[in-house]
């Protein structure tokens, strides 16, 4: 098999097509906002809003509407329940949030488990990336390109609040109406991200390309360039790798990302281990030639 063979052969079928146009939507939709939940330190947050929008997702196919909207207001209810136990109890938010999501989460198991469906609700939890419909691949496209452009026309507010929501607050801006709204962005990506790796590995593509933007570069702005190049580069590989060796497509996506998060992390110039031990060498050489 020749190199333009090896390309175009997974190209010649529909599913394939859909799933590549699911799979780079969702990363690059995942990526751009991972940046700014790597930087707030919102990565647990990542990881509860998008499990505990499982039973707004099952919710709303049973009363037949859009999936975003139970998502949305299940991701809400998610954090307004973490806020309560964290404000009115001793629990820590670390713990409040373990309890919150898995709790929601472990509702959206039984409901679906309850559920009498034609479709196997259970793609909702490990993904369905082959089985995009059409129709589900113009959600996904709809939905992701509206969180793409409210990320992209507010991302200097986003970045603001996220750097210093006191200086925010004193120039005007709301800093909690800031957090509610990339709040109901990361629901919305949850959605997104679904029909690809499922609830269980949302969380890796809403954090992992942040994370690997961010030992690239120290600057904001590149990350909001490298992160979700980064992760739509992983998506095309990780969705051929699957094809050729037979394997689960989101789970390869995902695991494409979390190799490559490793030579970051070893092999990164600055902030690199490799890199930062050589740094650390140098200096010892300089000192003792001193």
């Amino acid at each position: 098999m020749n190199l333009i063979d090896f390309f175009l052969d997974p190209l010649s079928y529909d599913f394939m097509v859909r799933a590549l146009l699911t799979t780079i939507v969702a990363s690059v939709v995942c990526a751009v906002l991972s940046c700014w939940l790597v930087l707030i330190g919102w990565s647990l947050m990542g990881d509860a809003v998008s499990h505990a929008v499982l039973p707004g997702v099952v919710i709303a196919y049973i009363a037949g509407i859009p999936f975003a909207i139970g998502a949305v207001i299940f991701g809400f209810l998610a954090v307004a329940l973490i806020g309560a136990v964290r404000n009115t109890s001793r629990v820590k938010e670390d713990a409040a949030i373990g309890i919150v999501f898995t709790t929601l989460f472990a509702l959206g198991l039984v409901l679906i488990s309850v559920t009498p469906s034609q479709t196997d609700l259970n793609h909702i939890i490990f993904g369905n990336l082959l089985g995009v419909s059409q129709a589900d691949l113009v959600q996904i496209v709809v939905l992701g390109a509206l969180t793409f452009v409210v990320l992209v026309a507010k991302r200097r507010d986003f970045t603001l609040f996220a750097f210093d929501p006191t200086h925010a607050h004193a120039i005007g801006l709301n800093p909690r109406m800031l957090g509610a709204v990339l709040l109901a962005l990361l629901a919305l990506t949850s959605v997104v991200a679904l029909q690809a790796v499922g609830v269980v590995l949302v969380v890796a593509m809403l954090i992992i390309p942040g994370a690997t933007a961010y030992l690239l570069t120290d600057r904001f702005g590149r990350m909001l360039v490298i992160a979700p190049l980064l992760s739509a580069a992983c998506a095309v590989v990780g969705l051929y790798l699957s094809y050729y060796l037979d394997t689960a497509s989101g789970g390869m996506v995902v695991l494409t990302q979390g190799t490559v998060f490793a030579l970051v992390y070893l092999g990164s110039p600055r902030h690199g281990l490799i890199g930062k031990r050589l740094a650390a060498r140098k200096r010892r050489g300089i000192a003792v030639a001193a």
